[in-house]
């Protein structure tokens, strides 16, 4: 079994800052890519941000150089740090994880159960 589970959103005001964290737990093998995806009301969900096991990253164009993506492998935590919020930032904040169980076990994704981020202007 495993789980990815986030905390730290909520309420902030536009101009503001959060961090977001994702935790994976349970039986893990390797992790190899980590991100952040969210999905507004009657929007389709969207990538934020990526990184991968060698610490590179990707980014969404409309959060560069606001939004910063880190992990930390010995904890098999992924970090989002947002700042300069903007009230279209506002959206349930989905973790994602392409991990692997086992050696001998090809990696497939998994998804945390969102935590919602709302930007007040």
């Amino acid at each position: 079994q495993v789980q990815l589970v986030e905390s730290g959103g909520g309420l902030v005001q536009a101009g503001g800052s959060l961090r977001l964290s994702c935790a994976a737990s349970g039986s893990i093998y390797s992790i190899n890519a980590m991100g952040w995806y969210r999905q507004a009301p009657g929007k389709q969900r969207e990538l934020v941000a990526l990184i991968g096991s060698d610490g590179s990253t990707n980014y969404a164009d409309s959060v560069k150089g606001r939004f910063t993506i880190s992990r930390d492998n010995a904890k098999n935590t992924v970090y989002l740090q947002m700042n300069s919020l903007k009230s279209e930032d506002t959206a349930v904040y989905y973790c994602n994880a392409d991990l692997r169980r086992r050696l001998w076990q090809a990696s497939q994704p998994y998804w945390g159960q969102g935590t919602q981020v709302t930007v007040s202007s």
